[in-house]
């Protein structure tokens, strides 16, 4: 019993992925529905609104695959440099709530923006990077740095 809770709380953030997941699909299939729906009466203002509606389960459908192919993606390059023994540690000091303190961050992502600065091809520098964005709380950063570093790991492309 004691390894299956391990295991559930080792894939946790997983579990509430598929969850959510889940969740959405059923939303779009619905929205689906409805529009088709809508889209066969034969009020043309309600044809209209159909149509738009139509929009909504398209887009999200594009976002969800999208956003599931960052995290896959982002998954597997942390791997890698876990198995390197390249991923950062997190030893930055925290409130008693548990949050970052942010001037520590601060000091400490000047080493990893330092670190990307002279290997900027290096997809290894801007995980990195990443890593140190989101703990600063910068998150759009953050998702800049790793996608970077996703397109540099996929094609071999060096940022310039």
């Amino acid at each position: 019993m004691s390894a299956a809770l391990t295991a559930l709380k080792a894939n946790r953030t997983k579990i509430w992925v598929g969850a959510v997941t889940l969740l959405l699909v059923f939303y779009l299939v619905v929205s689906l529905q409805r529009s088709v729906l809508l889209m066969s009466d034969p009020n043309v203002v309600a044809k209209a609104i159909g149509v738009a509606y139509l929009v909504l389960p398209v887009i999200g459908a594009w976002a969800l695959i999208r956003e599931l192919l960052f995290g896959a993606r982002t998954e597997r390059l942390a791997k890698i440099l876990e198995a390197e023994g390249g991923l950062p540690e997190d030893t930055l000091p925290r409130t008693p709530a548990g949050r970052i303190i942010r001037e520590a961050a601060d000091l400490e992502f000047e080493k990893y923006r330092a670190e990307a600065e002279a290997a900027p091809g290096d997809w290894r520098s801007w995980f990195r990077l990443s890593c140190a964005y989101d703990a600063a709380g910068d998150r759009k950063r953050a998702r800049a740095s790793m996608r970077d570093a996703v397109r540099m790991f996929r094609t071999g492309v060096q940022k310039p």
